[in-house]
């Protein structure tokens, strides 16, 4: 595995790990959500966004970051390859060069909240919606 850089063109294959990645660990996510915000993510989302991605051996892009004025914005795996490191090295590499300090995580995901609160994250505030106002509570993490 070798993080790199992201280019425009490879925007689709984030967006089909952001889903592969979503239908394996977001389980509260509807299929209209996701058909929601597919586009959204390819078109406005990630062209907003400082991306470095995870590849294999073959160069395939297996996992990525986003961030933006010190946030991770999104950090999202292929189901293939979690549990093998590349989320941790992803996360320290953005603290590291993308002077990240903060996320905000889907309370129903708790398993997304263990890995943060595990690396160091804690929870500062609550909402009972996501930015898109769907019925997801948002937890906010600072690291230290």
């Amino acid at each position: 595995m070798r993080l790199d850089t992201v280019s425009p063109a490879e925007y689709p294959a984030l967006v089909e790990v952001w889903e592969a990645s979503v239908r394996a660990t977001h389980h509260f996510v509807t299929e209209s959500e996701i058909a929601f915000y597919r586009p959204l993510i390819l078109q406005d989302y990630l062209k907003m966004m400082n991306l470095v991605c995870a590849r294999d051996e073959k160069g395939s892009i297996i996992g990525f970051a986003g961030t933006a004025h010190g946030k991770l914005e999104m950090l999202f795996l292929h189901p293939e390859g979690r549990g093998k490191g590349e989320g941790k090295i992803l996360v320290q590499h953005v603290i590291r060069h993308h002077q990240v300090t903060k996320v905000d995580v889907n309370e129903e995901n708790e398993q997304a909240l263990g890995f943060y609160l595990h690396l160091g994250f804690k929870v500062i505030g609550r909402t009972e919606l996501d930015s898109a106002g769907k019925p997801h509570p948002i937890l906010y993490l600072v690291l230290g």
